[in-house]
């Protein structure tokens, strides 16, 4: 485990105070893409979205070495299941340009009590982390499309058939792996 600033530990508290109603918020800001695909309930979307901001959150504390590989998992597999959920590549970007609006709102009044270049030195480091999760999730998002054409011969099918208990089972092995590390904290 890394030392990390005092300004980063507050973010990271802050950010994982804040973990319901910045999911909350982010739900609430995807409207109607949380339901689009009958096969992917929203409570699945929600645990995602949870699990994103979790990870987040360790990412700009002292666990952020041992957290990096679950964030990029974590972004990938929302990629993924973007594909399934039936959005757009733009959409899968667009959703996680709105996480970094919440936070950006919700971390400001944690931020403006810091020195500036403290605030800026977090602003940064969380753009940056959102900037390869925004990647990573593209990259989720294209390998989930082309492996679809690929098990098709190429012919695109409008009926994408989804294994709710393959993506609980996903979701719950990078959850598993997110808990095993902050326990380790602990």
């Amino acid at each position: 485990m890394r030392v990390s600033h005092p300004s980063l530990l507050a973010a990271g508290r802050a950010m994982a105070e804040m973990r319901d109603a910045m999911v909350a918020q982010w739900a609430a800001r995807l409207g109607e893409r949380m339901t689009a695909a009958p096969t992917i309930p929203r409570s699945t979307v929600e645990r995602q979205l949870r699990l994103l901001v979790g990870t987040l959150a360790e990412m700009v504390g002292p666990l952020r070495r041992e957290t990096r590989e679950i964030w990029f998992q974590s972004c990938e597999f929302y990629g993924r299941l973007g594909t399934a959920r039936g959005l757009a590549a733009g959409e899968v970007v667009e959703e996680m340009q709105f996480l970094r609006e919440v936070l950006i709102r919700r971390l400001a009044p944690v931020l403006a009590l810091m020195r500036p270049r403290q605030a800026m030195a977090i602003i940064l480091r969380l753009n940056a982390l959102l900037d390869k999760g925004i990647a990573v999730a593209v990259v989720g998002y294209t390998d989930s499309l082309v492996a679809t054409l690929f098990s098709r011969n190429g012919v695109p099918v409008e009926d994408r058939e989804v294994d709710a208990v393959e993506v609980d089972r996903q979701l719950e092995a990078i959850e598993g792996q997110l808990a095993a590390v902050t326990r380790a904290r602990d």
